[in-house]
């Protein structure tokens, strides 16, 4: 069972703007109760996990949120610069090389 704490919930127009489609069409998808959502204060607060999982069942909307959403944006997120990109081993080594100060 998830713990309420970690449960991310956004607004009708986050959605809409984090999946690249309309206000409308968020509206609609809630009205169809095919969003987990609960309301607080008179306003909607939809599930994100089952945003992502809405976004995926069609692929107009896969398309959406690639191209219109948070997807168009994962390419400026990743890291080019090898240089400055730490390497798995050496983060793991420098983990283990630290030393816990004697109290």
């Amino acid at each position: 069972m998830i713990k309420n704490e970690s449960i991310i919930r956004v607004s009708v127009s986050e959605a809409a703007r984090l999946f690249g489609v309309s206000s409308k069409t968020i509206r609609q998808a809630i009205k169809e109760e095919l969003l987990k959502y609960i309301i607080v204060k008179g306003r909607y607060k939809i599930n994100f996990s089952s945003l992502i999982e809405w976004s995926r069942q069609s692929t107009r909307r896969s398309n959406q949120l690639d191209d219109q959403g948070i997807g168009q944006y994962i390419d400026k997120w990743k890291i080019h610069n090898k240089k400055y990109s730490p390497h798995i081993k050496l983060a793991l080594n420098k983990k283990s090389n630290k030393k816990t100060p004697k109290v």
